[in-house]
């Protein structure tokens, strides 16, 4: 007969061991992190929300201040001066910039495993790869020319000479049916079929080779260097945060949302988490096996490259010093996702 009794000192330290292994539950005190967005609270920041509304982050240890973006903050520049802790960066060429400029930044998770940038066209136009785009009237921002339309270019042979400037207004798109228009897969359709009335064809070049990572978690090499358990405990918590917010109960982060940005709606928050799922934004590529937050060397080395040949970043920097591998590829949260 097994005896189950085990003596009163080992037991508790047995218990202690536990306890002491659980995350969050390691210490009694909560680590103070803040978190700069580059936008006002969204959809596309949900998995954040999702890990500080559910207690993900307490349960890690951490009382996480997230500190919403906006077209007139540049959370970015907090983050350099030591006044927040990390930063959510659009895509890898703010990476790449960060290293030719010396600022002391890195990437230690990429959220978006496909960048969410697509061309809009009209339905009857019966465009459905991205090479006939081609004869179009292109409306594209400033920031589209700079970056993604350079790699058009030196890829596919677009030319500049049918572009026009994106002004962030659908109005030109919609009034001119010869044409397509810049967008995040995840709200311009959403807004054109509201003021337009109809569902505009959609380019993700993301399909055709556009490898950037997109909605990266950055922090300072200081941090990474004297803090390496708080920036792994951050991390692994926000992953679980999105996994929760795409395959969970996402209520209580899309009610953070809202409160904090009032033009935000449920109709179009459903709209963004959809869209992510539906062209695998988050949850593709690396990260289903290695866990949302995925980094892989071979691809940032794919994308540098491209950049090169484009003549966007300067072929002689360490895009190296970029990125760290440290705290990603781990399948943290892969439990969570739906097992059909």
């Amino acid at each position: 007969m097994k005896l189950s009794f085990r003596p009163p000192m080992l037991a508790a330290f047995l218990v202690a061991m536990v306890v002491a292994g659980a995350p969050g539950y390691a210490q009694t005190k909560l680590d103070k992190v803040s978190f700069g967005t580059n936008w006002v609270p969204e959809a596309e920041h949900g998995g954040f929300y999702q890990a500080l509304a559910d207690g993900t982050y307490e349960k890690y240890g951490l009382d996480v201040t997230i500190v919403p973006g906006g077209p007139n903050e540049n959370n970015r520049m907090l983050l350099i001066a030591g006044r927040i802790d990390f930063f959510m960066a659009a895509n890898t060429l703010m990476s790449f910039d960060a290293v030719a400029n010396n600022v002391p930044v890195v990437t230690v998770a990429a959220i978006f495993q496909k960048d969410p940038q697509v061309f809009l066209t009209h339905p009857e136009s019966r465009i459905t790869k991205l090479e006939e785009l081609k004869p179009l009237t292109l409306f594209v921002s400033k920031e589209g020319i700079s970056s993604y339309f350079q790699w058009l270019k030196s890829e596919y042979g677009f030319s500049e000479d049918h572009v026009k400037p994106y002004t962030f207004n659908s109005q030109p798109f919609i009034a001119d049916k010869h044409s397509a228009m810049q967008g995040y897969v995840t709200s311009e359709p959403y807004g054109v079929e509201k003021a337009a009335g109809f569902k505009p064809g959609i380019i993700l070049l993301a399909d055709y080779g556009w490898n950037t990572y997109s909605t990266l978690i950055e922090t300072r090499r200081d941090i990474i260097d004297k803090k390496p358990d708080l920036v792994q405990r951050f991390v692994s918590a926000s992953m679980i945060g999105w996994y929760n917010y795409l395959y969970g109960n996402n209520t209580a982060a899309n009610a953070m949302i809202k409160k904090l940005n009032p033009e935000m709606t449920d109709e179009m928050l459903a709209f963004s988490v959809a869209k992510m799922k539906e062209y695998g934004i988050v949850d593709s590529g690396d990260a289903l096996h290695d866990g949302i937050g995925a980094i892989n060397d071979a691809r940032m080395a794919s994308f540098f490259d491209k950049m090169v040949r484009a003549h966007v970043v300067r072929s002689d920097i360490d895009y190296r010093k970029s990125y760290t591998l440290r705290f990603v590829n781990k399948g943290v949260g892969l439990d969570l996702r739906p097992k059909n």
